[in-house]
């Protein structure tokens, strides 16, 4: 069956830096577009950042340029967001998203939760 599987998420200092990685089964995984969302307490579910199926366009919330990165490993089924210079308001929980290239199928994980404090 299709799953996401996030991990990574954990408390880290403002200032800090942390990895998020989705590991993904069940579907094919090169034929769909990835992404990155968060929702904070109280707050709508938001787009972090997003990368096509080979990895050469990617795209990021004005919040986070220049301090995050998104990739993936298609040999690998992972997609990864690499969070530098953190702020509290990056606390939030955050999903890995799959996206059918040609639009349709679209698939959840379970969300990992990301705290920001000193």
């Amino acid at each position: 069956q299709v799953q996401l599987v996030e991990s990574g998420g954990e408390l880290v200092q403002p200032g800090g830096s942390l990895t998020l990685s989705c590991t993904a089964s069940g579907f094919t995984f090169s034929n769909y577009i990835m992404s990155w969302y968060r929702q904070a307490p109280g707050k709508e579910r938001e787009l972090v950042a997003s990368i096509s199926t080979s990895g050469s366009s990617t795209n990021y919330a004005d919040s986070v340029k220049g301090r995050f990165t998104i990739s993936r490993d298609n040999a690998k089924n992972t997609v990864s967001l690499q969070m530098n210079s953190l702020k509290p308001e990056d606390t939030a929980v955050y999903f890995c998203k799959a996206l059918y290239f040609l639009g349709g199928n679209e698939y959840w994980g379970q969300g990992t939760q990301v705290t920001v404090s000193s």
